[in-house]
């Protein structure tokens, strides 16, 4: 009975033979790699926006400096992008940061990088786990369930790892279309909604200018410290931004040139939906 149930959750087992069959091609591997790093542009530019506009001397003063803290959290991700680009084809055989650190720097900053990889991944799928529940709980036809928020996380988070065991080309499959879906649909909001900022068709939101009065009377002169936090929140951005280094060996051959490809377009999509969505809440008009 318990294998059954493990080969319904699992699927077979494969043989060594079979895993050339288990590559994955370039389209697939984008949306298996990418998507946790891409997830995030749900949420960046919102983390950058908690920092500068609720804790700064005016939200109109925070909405001006997201672009610009934006802009700078892009250029790291293409420097970041870059460099693992080049890991990829240094170390075709997979590993990232660790195998760097081991080869280059010895056995213990190694273990730093695996420590802290570790402690990435982990944070990740808290925070996009937190955002997703958070986005579904805003919709008022399931502002019901706000209360079971910690459970509804918790079912996204069993779903997604039964996804995961079936292995890479089988969750490749399950994730490509939710992956390609998002992609298209957030580059059409940020596409309709940059037509309308530059037509100047765009509503006010509501705002209620209490909630941010004690951050008015504090924030002023922390400037400087609150443009630094809004960067490092909105770095955000950059996280698993490693894996595709990670998982060379899953690519269909040649795996560095195909590994190399998906890199610059997970950078390209990842910058170009970050820095869209950042432009965009720029212009609210509260």
């Amino acid at each position: 009975m318990l294998e059954i149930v493990k080969r319904l959750l699992v699927g077979r087992p494969l043989a060594s033979d079979e895993q050339e069959h288990q590559r994955l091609p370039k389209k697939i591997a984008l949306a298996v790699f990418s998507s946790d790093a891409i997830s995030s542009t749900a949420y960046a530019s919102e983390e950058i926006l908690f920092v500068v506009a609720l804790g700064g001397s005016s939200l109109a003063l925070g909405l001006r400096t997201l672009v610009p803290i934006a802009l700078a959290v892009a250029l790291l991700l293409a420097i970041v992008v870059t460099s693992y680009r080049q890991t990829i084809f240094a170390y075709p055989s997979g590993g990232g940061s660790y195998v760097v650190s081991r080869e280059n720097l010895g056995v213990y900053p190694s273990l730093v990088a695996g420590a802290s990889l570790l402690i990435d991944y982990i944070l990740t799928v808290a925070v996009s786990i937190s955002a997703g529940v958070a986005a579904i709980i805003s919709i008022p036809t399931f502002r019901g369930i706000a209360h079971q928020r910690v459970l509804l996380g918790l079912v996204l988070i069993a779903v997604i790892t039964l996804a995961n065991l079936r292995g890479i080309k089988e969750s490749g499959r399950i994730f490509a279309v939710p992956t390609y879906v998002y992609i298209v649909v957030l580059s059409l909001m940020v596409g309709w909604g940059l037509f309308r900022v530059f037509f100047g068709d765009i509503s006010q939101v509501e705002f209620d200018p209490e909630q941010f009065e004690g951050a008015r009377q504090a924030g002023g002169s922390l400037s400087v410290f609150l443009v630094l936090k809004g960067f490092s929140s909105g770095a955000v951005a950059l996280t698993g931004v490693e894996a595709i280094s990670n998982g060379v060996p899953a690519f269909k051959r040649p795996e560095s040139k195909n590994a190399g490809s998906t890199m610059i377009w997970m950078g390209v999509i990842l910058g170009t939906l970050f820095f869209g969505v950042s432009v965009l809440a720029s212009h609210l008009k509260p």
